[in-house]
């Protein structure tokens, strides 16, 4: 049986609002109308108490304080960012020479990041991470774009562990899109080794609708690789900040789970498990957390220099 992605999964930017509603505090209720002075009856009354002619007039009642409007309801902005673990289900990805699989440590990762989005607000407008997997089964790289692009994320960082057919190879990467080929033969090896994951899941692009293939095989996305390096470059430096960089610049190259034409994208190797040392690392539950804290520190720091568009998605 394939362990395969749900076919009747809920609408995901749905569960995204419903969620951010539960934290909301509660909206106290409306003040009843009858407690609100009304000019015109004030005015009503005042007539009615006009003295007769001759009479002295009686001292006008205490000025009632009049209440100020109140104000419109706020709208937030909500930020969503898609987190991709990569790989899942039966394909475990690269297996580390310990037997550490890149599947289950590039989760731990998500989900420690995902938690860290959840607790941060940018500018006042709340964050929310969005998970392409969110357990163990396995996703077509051209289903998480659609994930991604479903929600209108802002952002998309997939996860990943990188591996060699040497265990000297180490250090962490960022990738991010190229529209004329990869930027060295070590990022082309490496796009066109993920690429083939969907070939584990019995998948094949050429299969796929003809509509979906032209949505991922859009090159044309000029400004969507600009940002992405951009971001690229903030998690990179952040990420160089707690542990070893195999290349001290963002890389590009073909990857298929890149290719959302309207959503900043960047693929992550946090590491090589091939790497005995380096997977230890990726084992321990202190190297997750800090990995996990550098990555939401770029994502920060992008935001801080590249504020979120506007969107009609709103709350």
């Amino acid at each position: 049986m394939v362990d395969f992605f749900p076919r009747k999964a809920a609408d995901p930017l749905e569960e995204l609002i419903a969620q951010r509603l539960k934290d909301k505090p509660p909206v106290a209720p409306p003040t009843p109308a009858h407690s609100t002075p009304d000019p015109l009856e004030e005015l009503i009354a005042r007539q009615a108490q006009r003295p007769a002619p001759g009479r002295p007039a009686a001292p006008p009642p205490p000025a009632v304080a009049q209440r100020p409007p109140a104000p419109p309801p706020q709208t937030e902005r909500l930020i969503i960012v898609a987190l991709d673990p990569g790989h899942g289900g039966e394909d475990p990805g690269a297996i580390g020479p310990g037997g550490t699989r890149e599947k289950d440590v590039v989760l731990q990762i998500a989900h420690l990041l995902r938690d860290r989005i959840n607790a941060t607000t940018i500018n006042g407008n709340p964050m929310r991470a969005f998970l392409t997997r969110d357990a163990d089964f396995f996703v077509p790289l051209h289903v998480r774009v659609q994930k991604a692009r479903r929600v209108q994320a802002d952002l998309f960082v997939s996860i990943h562990a990188d591996a060699f057919i040497t265990p000297s190879a180490r250090g962490a990467s960022v990738f991010a899109l190229s529209q004329s080929g990869a930027s060295s033969s070590a990022a082309r090896w490496l796009a066109d080794k993920e690429n083939r994951a969907d070939l584990v899941g019995g998948m094949n692009i050429r299969t796929q609708d003809a509509h979906v293939a032209r949505a991922m095989l859009d090159m044309s996305t000029t400004a969507q690789i600009n940002d992405s390096l951009r971001l690229g470059g903030a998690l990179l430096g952040e990420i160089g900040n707690m542990a070893r960089l195999h290349k001290p610049r963002v890389e590009q190259a073909g990857f298929a789970v890149l290719k959302a034409p309207d959503i900043p994208s960047v693929l992550v190797e946090t590491a090589f498990i091939s790497n005995p040392e380096e997977e230890g690392r990726l084992r321990s539950a202190e190297y997750q957390q800090q990995l996990a804290t550098a990555l939401m520190r770029g994502i920060e720091g992008y935001f801080a220099k590249n504020p979120p568009l506007a969107r009609n998605r709103q709350l």
